[in-house]
């Protein structure tokens, strides 16, 4: 993370939100201004870009406002990407992020940070699974139980996302990739 936060490109800027929000690539390069409640501090993924097909509600954790804030112009309009591409009007690229993870540290990819945020979660905290999987946008397989969870827990997940940033580090206080991957092993 401190390699990644020594960086001030926009790949770098992308890789450490979508780490922070645990989201997946194609969810953060096609985000747009629009997407983003800056003082609610939520990022609302519209279905048609989620896996699942259902609209998803990510709490920002304060890392991830600096960085939206960061890249805000003041004339943003709600259509423009977060993470405009060099070509005018487009997003960065698909492998923009994974590019600047291979310069950092070989053989790691961008999804499997989603892999380690899980680990992490399951072994390292007491958030239950569901707030977990919900803050992953995973589906609720049981019918049953997806019929009577309506409610997206969006506060709980709120503490998970700041538990993260919190793990990830802050300012000097951060933590490598080797540590993070561990995780995984």
């Amino acid at each position: 993370m401190a390699d990644l936060r020594g960086r001030e490109s926009t790949s770098a800027l992308a890789l450490e939100y979508t780490i922070l929000t645990a989201a997946r690539t194609g969810e953060t390069i096609g985000a747009r201004w629009g997407e983003i409640d800056l003082d609610k501090r939520n990022w609302t993924v519209p279905a048609s870009r989620m896996k699942a097909k259902r609209e998803h509600q990510v709490p920002l954790s304060d890392r991830a406002v600096e960085i939206l804030q960061s890249l805000k112009p003041p004339s943003a309009k709600d259509d423009e990407y977060i993470f405009r591409g060099s070509k005018r009007g487009l997003p960065l690229s698909n492998m923009a992020m994974l590019e600047c993870l291979r310069n950092i540290r070989k053989g790691v990819t961008v999804h499997g940070f989603r892999s380690s945020f899980r680990d992490w979660a399951g072994d390292h905290t007491s958030f239950p699974r569901e707030i977990t999987e919900a803050a992953l946008a995973h589906v609720i397989k049981d019918k049953a139980e997806a019929a009577y969870r309506c409610r997206t827990a969006l506060e709980k997940r709120r503490k998970l996302m700041m538990a993260w940033q919190q793990f990830l580090g802050t300012g000097n206080n951060v933590i490598s990739f080797g540590s993070l991957i561990k995780l995984r092993k």
